[in-house]
């Protein structure tokens, strides 16, 4: 009842009683009273668009660092590791998030990654049957 009592009277009421002129050259005729009550609709209508904008468009959201390698041998073009399996004792877990601080191994850093970034990524889990 209340939202139909606004949407049936209490908005077309306000905006029938808004100054908006039937002439461009009118609107350089409204004093600042007229410009002040235009402001509350034109903030509404701002603030609708942006919220639109953002949900509908994915360029307009703000993007976090693209890189993923933030901090790890950033002098080397290209990082590259490669161990033998025969050092491997039973199970090892390489960092695939590039947050860990125990880098190549996994310390679980991609936890805290994945709940900033939304992201899931693991570690790779290598194990050695003998």
């Amino acid at each position: 009842m209340v939202l139909g009592q606004l949407v049936k009277v209490t908005v077309p009421n306000y905006l029938s009683g808004l100054p908006i002129p039937d002439t461009f050259g009118g609107w350089f005729r409204l004093g600042f009273k007229d410009w002040l009550s235009l402001v509350p609709p034109a903030a509404a209508m701002a603030g609708f668009s942006y919220v639109t904008y953002l949900a509908f468009c994915p360029l307009g959201r703000p993007k976090p660092d693209s890189k993923v390698n933030l901090r790890i041998s950033k002098e080397n073009p290209k990082v590259v590791d490669s161990f033998d399996i025969e050092d491997i004792s039973e199970k090892v877990c390489f960092c695939r998030c590039w947050r860990s601080e125990n880098w190549p191994y996994c310390d679980g850093a991609h936890g805290k990654h994945n709940k900033e970034t939304g992201d899931n990524v693991g570690p790779v889990v290598i194990k050695v049957n003998k």
